[in-house]
């Protein structure tokens, strides 16, 4: 089994670009932490959008529906 585990988090996006320090990841992570606290919604659950997606199409959280659509299975890859 394989684990990603970026320094900092996946700040950089997938694969963490080659080459970025570690100043500008501090940077990076300084930047999103700073966006996140001015969010007005910082939650998805209270998130109008997802809000409207449960009740007109996906019925409840963990609904049969919401399942099958948002969750995603692993299987082993075999080299």
């Amino acid at each position: 089994m394989e684990i990603m585990c970026c320094p900092g988090g996946c700040i950089g996006g997938g694969g963490q670009p080659w080459g970025t320090t570690k100043a500008t990841k501090e940077a990076r992570m300084a930047g999103l932490y700073q966006a996140d606290r001015e969010l007005p919604i910082r939650q998805s659950h209270k998130n109008p959008a997802v809000k409207a997606l449960y009740d007109e199409f996906l019925g409840k959280p963990l609904s049969h529906k919401s399942h099958e659509l948002l969750h995603t299975h692993y299987h082993p890859k075999h080299k």
